[in-house]
């Protein structure tokens, strides 16, 4: 009887996919389901799963459940919990500001920069203020690279210095001006309470202060970073997850060759 009742409760729901009106997908076309986990800083119980409830319900969830909850100690509680999202998203207005990329291989990226620039490319990297994880900056610099795409310290027509992590702002551009880097490469992996945004912003105020801003391409990537935020906080260019050194590589010596005016 309970399959009867389930069989038309599905059959109820809209299949058709409108753009305009999207929903979370779960196991059938515009469902809706959602699933979100959370810790509450309180005791494990009824009543905190209640609490649980009761929030998702007020974050647009509908028949909210709880499947599962566990005690992190005494006074902390972990939630999984179901839902039905009520809200929808007209997917055709939403507008991203990605990088136009004409992605070239190793191969053509050292070819490119000798037969147009004549010279090596200096690249600094480096995890700066308190960022501690270097799997980023490692991934797009170092020789090894990462899931078989080379890193720059691979590439013939580029010498590329990667400073590690927690490397100060001033740290860093002092060290670009010692090597007159011609890229600055920032990953911030992880941070909180925005204080990527701030490291980031700080950085584009020292070079200004140095007079080397409009001298130098400035990129930045990381797990929280997109071009939009990057161009918002004065940078050339934010790179992504899933972004790999032929990707930034492409970018950057076109841009150098845009800026320099060479033909």
């Amino acid at each position: 009887m309970g399959g009867g009742q389930y069989s038309t409760e599905k059959e109820a729901f809209d299949k058709n996919l409108d753009l305009t009106r999207i929903k979370p997908y779960g196991d059938t076309m515009n469902d809706g389901k959602v699933q979100v986990s959370f810790t509450f800083p309180v005791e494990d119980g009824d009543k905190a799963i209640e609490a649980a409830k009761e929030l998702t319900e007020k974050m647009g969830l509908k028949d909210p459940e709880v499947v599962y909850h566990s005690a992190l100690d005494k006074k902390f509680t972990f939630f999984v919990v179901y839902g039905k999202s009520i809200h929808t998203i007209d997917y055709t207005k939403i507008q991203v500001e990605n990088i136009e990329v004409d992605i070239m291989s190793k191969e053509e990226i050292n070819t490119y920069i000798r037969e147009k620039i004549g010279r090596k490319l200096v690249i600094l990297g480096a995890s700066t203020g308190t960022d501690a994880h270097t799997v980023g900056i490692d991934a797009i610099i170092n020789m090894k690279g990462f899931a078989g795409h080379y890193g720059l310290e691979q590439y013939e027509m580029i010498e590329a210095f990667n400073l590690g992590s927690q490397v100060t702002n001033d740290e860093f551009i002092k060290k670009a001006i010692e090597l007159k880097a011609d890229v600055l490469l920032v990953s911030q992996t992880v941070t909180q309470k925005d204080i990527h945004v701030k490291n980031l912003t700080q950085l584009v105020d020292l070079l200004e202060a140095e007079g080397i801003r409009d001298k130098i391409i400035l990129i930045c990537g990381g797990a929280r970073i997109n071009n939009e935020l990057a161009k918002e906080l004065g940078y050339d260019a934010g790179f992504g997850p899933g972004t790999y050194a032929e990707i930034v590589a492409s970018f950057f010596i076109k841009e150098h060759v845009r800026r320099k005016g060479y033909n």
